[in-house]
């Protein structure tokens, strides 16, 4: 997950925390958390360098609408960044707390 930017990484945060997560569906997540909107422009090619970096599958809801899910390999890099994170959590939580 070291090679990807913050925006791929909330993408596959996104997706995984998604029921049935389509482009739209994605998009209106990540507008709300940018507090921006999210042009088509920067989403859609970033959806497919994570399908094609393998931690993304994609495939059709229907005609117009993609559907996206997380890879073995996707869900894998999500916990590994996660526990990652909580090494760093951990010590400032430790550093924060008086004794």
């Amino acid at each position: 997950m070291h090679d990807l930017t913050g925006f791929q990484r909330d993408i596959l945060y996104v997706i995984a925390g998604l029921e049935e997560p389509h482009g739209l569906a994605v998009k209106a997540e990540l507008d709300d958390y940018y507090e921006q909107e999210i042009n088509h422009g920067r989403l859609y090619p970033n959806l497919d360098d994570l399908v094609e970096k393998g931690l993304l599958k994609k495939g059709e809801l229907d005609k117009r609408t993609n559907l996206y899910s997380l890879t073995q390999r996707g869900s894998r890099e999500i916990e590994a960044r996660r526990e990652w994170e909580e090494e760093y959590i951990e010590s400032t939580e430790e550093v924060a707390t008086p004794t």
